[in-house]
């Protein structure tokens, strides 16, 4: 099977040069190929943090259905799955290959860029996209341990060196690194502070300790982030006012930001509850999992980052329209510097996607 360009896990290229670029362009990414990520937990409030950096900023606000059938995009042997769970995701390349989200159930999952990343080679489990790894945990499961038990099934393709922080609504953090062909997690003991940047975990608790207490550099380092980040999410067991954690939530995400940062998202993991800002709107927009309608047999619905509301915004959801995930793959796939050569019969396919997915509708 001939696997076609794409950002997400199957980048496909016709020359070594094309493939040296592609690797010299990750080594000189620099700050707009970073993001930061953290969980709050203290007194029964878990919210998670993400500051979305990259060099382009456009997205649309996706409401993904449960019970939807869908095939991974990719591999001999692509995953199968029905989603038990509905989501609420952030896209850029694409309908089902989100960026990070929550489901219904309590599950957060977001991705950063790292560099050391090695995906596994080909063996027996069923092959997924790295952007679609998001989708099919929010999908299928509720918990962190369900999480990093999936890798028994299904295996990462390679392509974009990606980690990911995940969280769940009891407080579980973990983070997913593949390092040297094989998944390694952080959790429970093995992650002392929930914190996640552009480093491996190790790499930058071993920074935060050698500090030694000092203040971490007001840089944009990924180790400068982290060290900050990590004093925030400290700071949050003494925070007076837990009630107002999505605000320090906000405040920790500001003092991470950088020149790069597009989007800043807060998931009350706790409370079902997503809140998002962007450079262009600075005003803080919110949604409630409970206004929402997650059978498959009503219209997918969708908000563009872009539009100019504030506040509630479950009543700006718009229905999902296939030219919406066609133009959010040109613009995503033409901006970002080592996709903008791919093939405009590959931007109409990736934008297709979506329409592979079938409703299994449930009897009561």
């Amino acid at each position: 099977m001939r696997r076609p360009l794409s950002f997400r896990s199957r980048l496909s290229f016709q020359s070594l040069p094309a493939l040296f670029t592609l690797f010299a362009f990750g080594l000189a990414a620099g700050p707009g190929f970073a993001c930061t990520t953290f969980c709050l937990r203290d007194s029964g409030r878990v919210v998670f943090g993400k500051n979305y950096d990259w060099n382009i900023g456009e997205g649309l606000l996706i409401v993904n259905p449960r019970g939807l059938a869908r095939v991974a995009d990719g591999g001999d042997r692509p995953a199968r799955w029905t989603a038990r769970y509905g989501s609420v995701t952030f896209n850029q390349y694409g309908r089902d290959f989100p960026s990070g989200g929550m489901n219904e159930a309590g599950l957060a999952i977001e991705v950063m860029w790292l560099d050391d990343t090695r995906h596994p080679g080909v063996d027996h489990r069923h092959s997924i996209d790295v952007l679609q790894w998001v989708q099919y945990q929010l999908d299928n499961q509720a918990t962190v341990a369900e999480v990093l038990a999936s890798d028994r099934k299904i295996r990462i393709l390679d392509g974009a060196p990606l980690h990911y922080l995940v969280a769940d609504r009891s407080g579980q953090v973990a983070t997913v690194e593949f390092l040297n062909g094989r998944l390694i997690a952080h959790s429970g003991e093995r992650l002392p502070i929930p914190v996640l940047t552009n480093d491996t975990y190790d790499k930058s608790i071993r920074f935060v300790r050698d500090l030694g207490g000092k203040p971490a550099a007001g840089d944009e380092s990924s180790l400068s982030r982290f060290a900050r980040t990590v004093e925030r999410v400290r700071g949050f067991a003494t925070e007076p006012n837990k009630k107002d954690a999505v605000a320090y939530a906000f405040e920790t995400l500001r003092q991470a930001a950088q020149r790069s940062t597009r989007w800043s998202l807060v998931y009350e993991l706790d409370r079902l509850r997503v809140h998002f800002r962007t450079r262009e709107h600075r005003q803080i927009r919110f949604l409630s999992f409970s206004d929402l309608d997650f059978r498959c047999s009503q219209p997918v619905r969708v908000l563009d980052l872009a539009a100019d509301v504030a506040g509630d915004f479950a009543q700006r959801l718009i229905p999902y329209q296939r030219g919406m995930n066609r133009r959010i793959v040109e613009i995503s796939y033409r901006q970002t510097p080592f996709l903008a050569a791919i093939p405009e019969a590959e931007i109409e396919r990736i934008s297709r996607v979506p329409e592979t997915a079938t409703c299994q509708v449930q009897r009561p």
